[in-house]
C-alpha cells in the first residue's frame, strides 16, 4: 500500500490510496472523537496510476467532503484510516501547540518507549509508533511523508536500511541504548512469557521464527546459573539473533537475516555517530532533557518506569556466564562510550 494526503481545506479532504491487489477500490474511513463515521472509496481515477503499474485502473483518489460527513468543516480533530490495513493516513488537529518538525525515536529495546511516546503525542499532528512492525511499501510512506510536517514517529526500525530518510534535513533523530545486559534479560524474559502463545497453533504464526525461540526458552530455568549455561549452548537460530548484539545489528545490518560481522561493529558506531541525539536509559533525565529542548517542549520531562525486579536479578546472573560476554560485546563497547560521552558533557 501507498498513500499521500493532497489537501485538507476544511470542507474537503483529498488523497490517494494504492491497495496492494491491483484491481482493488481502496476505502478511507473517516473516525471522529474515535468512532468512525464514514467509509468513503477512491472515486477518482487518475491515469497516472496506471503508467506507472501502480494500479489496473487507477481508481485510487478520494475524495473526503460535507456530503460523505456532515459538518466536516466544522470538525477540529479526526482521523483518517486505510480500511484494509487500518494504518492512520491522515489526522487533522488545531495548529495551535504543533511541533512542525519530523521526529523520529528510535527505539533499541524489545520494550517500546511508552512513556517518551505519551509524553510526546499530544505535540504531534501524525504519530505513528512500532514502526518497524509496517510493511516496508507503508513504512516508507510514513518515512517519507512530505505532506506531514508535525509528525512523530517510533520504532526499532534497522537504520541503514531507511537511514536516507533520517538525514538532519528531513527529520530530528533520537535513540536511547539500554544496558546490554539488561535488554538481553528483557529479550530472555519477553521468551518465555509468550511460550504459551507459541504452544498454541491457533496464535504462534504471531511469533513468526520466534514461536521456536519461546517454546525453546520455556524449558530453562532463568533463576539457575547452570540452566542459563545449558540455555546458551543450545540456543536455536532464531533464539541466538534476538540475543546477539542486538543493537550492533540494528545499526550495523540493512536486512533482519544479514550476518553480523565484527566489522558491523565499525558500521554501527559511525551510524550512531550520525543520530542527532544519542542517550542511555541509566542517563534518562539528561536525554529526555535535551530532546525536549531541541523540540521546543517546556513540559517537565517523565519519569520512566522502574526496570522489573526479576530483569535486574536475571541481568546480574547473566554477568557470571561467560558465553554472554562474548554474545553482547559490540553492544557493550557502544554502551560504555555513550555513557562516558554523557558523562563528560553533563558534569
Amino acid at each position: 500500500m501507498r498513500y499521500f494526503i493532497d489537501h485538507d481545506q476544511g470542507d474537503s479532504i483529498r488523497g490517494w490510496i494504492v491497495p496492494d491487489n491491483p484491481l482493488a477500490i481502496s476505502r478511507v474511513v473517516v473516525a471522529v472523537d474515535g468512532r468512525r463515521v464514514a467509509e468513503v472509496p477512491a472515486s477518482v481515477i487518475d491515469e497516472a496510476f496506471k503508467r506507472n503499474g501502480w494500479h489496473a485502473t487507477g481508481q485510487c483518489t478520494f475524495v473526503v467532503s460535507e456530503a460523505e460527513v456532515p459538518g466536516l468543516s466544522e470538525i477540529p480533530r479526526l482521523e483518517l484510516y486505510d480500511a484494509d490495513t487500518n494504518v492512520l493516513v491522515y489526522r487533522r488537529m488545531p495548529v495551535e501547540g504543533q511541533i512542525r518538525l519530523r521526529t523520529m525515536l528510535i527505539n533499541t529495546g524489545i520494550e517500546p518507549e511508552t512513556v517518551l511516546q505519551t509524553a510526546l503525542f499530544p505535540y504531534f499532528q501524525h504519530c505513528y509508533f512500532g514502526i518497524h512492525k509496517l510493511p516496508d511499501e507503508i513504512l516508507s510512506c510514513v518515512l517519507a511523508g512530505p505532506a506531514a510536517p508535525s509528525a512523530f514517529l517510533s520504532g526499532a526500525v534497522t537504520i541503514p536500511r531507511y537511514e536516507n530518510f533520517m538525514t538532519p534535513d528531513l527529520m530530528v533523530t533520537a535513540i536511547l541504548l539500554q544496558e546490554p545486559q539488561i535488554e538481553m534479560a528483557a529479550r530472555m524474559r519477553w521468551l518465555k512469557a509468550r511460550a504459551a502463545d507459541a504452544a498454541d497453533p491457533a496464535r504462534s504464526w504471531r511469533l513468526g521464527p520466534l514461536a521456536e525461540a519461546a517454546a525453546f526458552a520455556d524449558g530453562y530455568d532463568f533463576s539457575d546459573v547452570k540452566s542459563l549455561k545449558r540455555f546458551f549452548r543450545m540456543l536455536p537460530e532464531p533464539a541466538y539473533r534476538l540475543l546477539y548484539n542486538p543493537l550492533t545489528r540494528q545499526l550495523g545490518t540493512r536486512m533482519p537475516d544479514d550476518r553480523l560481522h565484527p566489522g558491523n561493529s565499525i558500521a554501527a558506531i559511525e551510524i550512531l555517530a550520525r543520530v542527532g541525539i544519542v542517550g542511555h536509559k541509566t542517563r534518562f533525565p539528561a536525554f529526555a532533557s535535551t530532546l525536549f529542548d531541541r523540540l521546543g517542549i517546556g513540559a517537565p520531562i517523565p519519569t520512566p518506569p522502574p526496570v522489573p525486579a526479576e530483569t535486574l536479578a536475571l541481568a546480574e546472573r547473566l554477568k557470571s556466564v561467560k558465553a554472554v560476554e562474548d554474545m553482547i560485546v559490540f553492544d557493550v563497547a557502544m554502551s560504555d562510550a555513550v555513557k562516558a560521552s554523557v558523562d563528560k558533557s553533563w558534569s
